[in-house]
């Protein structure tokens, strides 16, 4: 029976072995796991290690535990997410940002308490670097073809390498992180010379993918990663003259590069003479620091809880400068978007959590050189993992700072999986940390684990109803009725989505447009619609908007009034919202404040046809009026 027990609690382990290399290795291919479908897939995993996990809690003859005070902080950070959830403004996006917070949550709960043995801590390693390597061949190769084909999908960025990325500075970190981890194990590890080949190649394939993303900030944080490694180890007599030689060839090596290649390749050229915008138009660097000024408005209004979670996109245009007329997604420095998000009280969860790693890396590092001073080479792959983590953990620190990298799930969870794992370590200088489980904490945990398993199955079966109409509604003709009903299944799967609401109110709105006998029909229908979407998300000035547009349509213009007044007090510095408004007052024949509306929104974005042809037209208007004669042609 007791062998029983350890064989199935080996195979248990076995499993969640394989899951984790797996997920780590679908993520970064699957475009970063940043669609929904993607997303799916990671989370159904996760459901199955925390199974897994659970069963290993009853399994296990020594019945133990690893709950270090960083793993208090988890659980701590993932109660206040629940706890944010429930009061935040928009319950969709939040729910799904929640979901985010438990999967790495427990997940780096459940990486550190069975992962923790050296075959598994070597077996993850390689699965990353393996991972890490084929996307920089890949990045390599776009390169060489000058493609920006990513599996089926075209990436926007021209001349720069992506991977399996769509995103080039996503696949920079990635690789920043996973270099140090590489090269450590190429200098410290007890590997054979098969392995050690492999880990040379895979550094040289990393470096090159790193140097085609073209990614400055990738760069600074690969370095940084780097540096952190070799600086530590020219301070260890074993090890001095192999990082000695390496950071000299390194320099050597980059210098050639940047001389004899980088300043002669038009894309990171035009990036260096043009900061503030990329190859591709998108404004860069000038508009980090407003998007950062945006996030630091926001923390300022909502200092303590933020202003939900994942929610700075969709405040962004009460904020926004006006030279920006995107939306930005994210922060780009994932240090603001947590206070702007999560406020000080996350804010202070999150660099509690920092310091307690960084105290505890302090008191383990002796503990972890012991084994490498046990040999007379001093290779221990142990010390190697711990250094190469890390300093892929220092890149991701660094990058962090001008991208919004733990926002990608698949670096996120390469992250989450370094920190795990580097974290357990602390096992070796300490017993204090090891925690008995006596039957009724077994089945606290075991409640725990399959409650939070059970929630995130039935999210799996929820959000892939919608992700699965949405999908199907993307193939329909724009506007269409078959359009209108995909979306609908869609929003019976999920009737907390906003956009999905909205999108279904243009279809009823843009029809009723043709003008057929039962327009008025439609355009109520459509402001039903936006009415639905407006209860699910106040903050979109754009259901206000066209409920104003479909109450002129119906000559209603004594009642649209508010709504556009509404909907500009949501957007008050965007071009589309200013043209659209001054559209309202063309309606009312108002030309004089249309005219002002047109050329306010022609001074945010001096190229966009709503503004520029309404104010041809308002110019003529007032014209004719000033001087009693038709100016526009009679068929106008």
């Amino acid at each position: 029976m007791l062998m029983a027990r350890k064989n199935l609690d080996w195979w248990c382990e076995r499993g969640i072995v394989i899951l984790v290399s797996a997920m780590l290795v679908f993520a970064p291919l699957a475009f970063g796991a940043v669609d929904m479908w993607a997303i799916l897939v990671v989370q159904s995993v996760t459901v199955l290690v925390l199974l897994l996990w659970g069963a290993r809690l009853w399994l296990s003859r020594r019945g133990k535990i690893l709950w270090p005070p960083l793993a208090w902080v988890a659980l701590v950070f993932i109660a206040y997410a629940v706890g944010r959830y429930l009061t935040a403004d928009i319950e969709y996006v939040s729910r799904l940002e929640l979901i985010q917070v438990l999967i790495f949550g427990f997940l780096f709960l459940a990486l550190m308490n069975n992962l923790r043995g050296q075959e598994e801590t070597e077996a993850v390693s390689y699965t990353m670097i393996g991972v890490g390597t084929f996307c920089a061949c890949y990045a390599v190769v776009q390169i060489l073809r000058h493609s920006n084909h990513v599996w089926n999908e075209v990436s926007p960025y021209l001349d720069r390498a992506s991977g399996t990325y769509i995103s080039p500075n996503n696949l920079a970190n990635l690789l920043a992180m996973l270099l140090p981890l590489t090269l450590a194990f190429l200098l410290v590890g007890r590997l054979s010379v098969l392995t050690r080949i492999f880990l040379g190649y895979a550094a040289v394939a990393m470096a090159a993918g790193l140097a085609v993303t073209f990614s400055r900030g990738g760069y600074i944080s690969a370095a940084a990663g780097i540096i952190f490694v070799l600086g530590i180890l020219l301070f260890h007599g074993n090890h001095r003259l192999r990082a000695l030689l390496l950071l000299l060839a390194m320099l050597i090596g980059g210098g050639v590069f940047v001389e004899g290649y980088l300043s002669r390749t038009y894309a990171y050229v035009h990036r260096v003479n043009n900061p503030d915008v990329t190859v591709t138009g998108v404004l860069d660097t000038s508009s980090r620091l407003q998007m950062w000024q945006a996030a630091i408005e926001m923390w300022e209004d909502h200092l303590w809880f933020g202003v939900g979670p994942d929610h700075y996109d969709y405040r962004f245009r009460e904020y926004r400068p006006e030279t920006i007329q995107s939306r930005p997604d994210r922060v780009h420095n994932d240090y603001l978007n947590l206070l702007a998000d999560w406020g000080i009280v996350g804010g202070l969860i999150v660099f509690t959590g920092m310091g307690i790693f960084i105290f505890h890396l302090r008191k383990t590092w002796p503990h972890v050189r012991r084994e490498e001073n046990a040999f007379g080479t001093g290779q221990s792959n142990r010390f190697a993992f711990f250094l190469g983590g890390m300093g892929g953990l220092t890149a991701l620190a660094v990058h962090s700072v001008v991208d919004f990298n733990l926002h990608i799930p698949a670096n996120a969870l390469v992250g989450v999986t370094l920190l795990a794992l580097v974290a357990s370590n602390v096992r070796f200088s300490t017993e204090q940390h090891w925690r008995r489980l006596r039957r009724p904490m077994k089945v606290v945990f075991t409640v725990m684990l399959g409650g939070v398993a059970f929630y995130l199955a039935a999210q799996v079966w929820r959000v892939g109803g919608e992700t699965y109409w949405l999908a199907r509604a993307a193939r329909q003709p724009i506007f269409s009725t078959p359009l209108a009903e995909a979306l609908g299944r869609a929003f019976k799967c999920e009737p907390n989505n906003s956009q999905t609401a909205y999108a279904i109110g243009e279809c009823f709105r843009t029809q009723s447009l043709d003008g057929g006998e039962n327009f008025g029909e439609l355009a109520s229908t459509a402001m039903e619609w936006y009415a639905a979407a407006s209860k699910l998300n106040s903050h979109d000035g754009y259901n206000y908007l066209r409920t104003g547009m479909c109450l002129d349509w119906l000559n209603r213009q004594g009642e649209s009034e508010k709504w556009f007044a509404q909907a500009e007090a949501c957007d008050p510095n965007g071009y589309y919202m200013a043209s659209n408004i001054g559209w309202h007052y063309v309606q009312v024949g108002d030309y004089a404040n249309a005219r002002q509306w047109f050329i306010r929104s022609l001074k945010l974005d001096n190229n966009n046809p709503i503004a520029l042809n309404y104010y041809v037209i308002c110019e003529h208007k007032l014209i004719e009026k000033a001087s009693g004669k038709p100016v526009l042609p009679f068929s106008f």
